[in-house]
Order: structure tokens, then sequence, then C-alpha cells
């Protein structure tokens, strides 16, 4: 459990006046968000378990999809301002 005292300096840098039942509080929230992150540390994590091959065997290869017309050209037909087949739009800059 982590004490009042790191609650307090924590709080200092915060710039925050805590009450005692604030301090508390604090003490008994921010250690219960430590353990879960001590949990979550045990946890199983999938990006170590997969086996990657080093260099380009195993990527994806960089292929463009067919566009499918049909749904671009109705989109765009749906549009209420529409300029060279793109759809108009407000600056937002």
């Amino acid at each position: 459990m982590i004490s009042k005292e790191e609650v307090k300096h924590i709080a200092k840098l915060a710039r925050l006046e805590l009450t005692e039942k604030e301090t508390e509080k604090m003490q008994k929230d921010l250690s219960e968000i430590l353990d879960y992150f001590n949990l979550l540390k045990k946890a199983p994590n999938p990006a170590k378990t997969k086996n990657f091959v080093v260099g380009n065997k195993n990527l994806r290869k960089d292929e463009t999809t067919p566009r499918n017309a049909t749904i671009a050209e109705k989109l765009i037909a749906a549009a209420p301002d529409k300029k060279d087949g793109y759809i108009k739009v407000k600056s937002i800059l």
C-alpha cells in the first residue's frame, strides 16, 4: 500500500492541497490503481509470444485493392456539394 507521505508528495507535485480525509481516500485509490497495474504486468503479452521473421518474408505485400466504383459514386451523388468527383467540404483552417 502506498504511504501517506507518498500521497502528500504526489499531491505537492500536482499542486493539490488535500485534507486528511482526502489523503486517506487518495491513498486507497492510488494503491488500487497500482495493484491493478501489477495485475496487468502478470498478464500474458500476445506481442511477445508471436514469432516474427526478420526480413520481408512474412509481411503483407503492398498492394492496392480495387475500388468499388458503384459505392463511391453513390456516396458522391448523395453529397450536397461536390466538385470533380470529390465531396466538397468547408475549410477548417
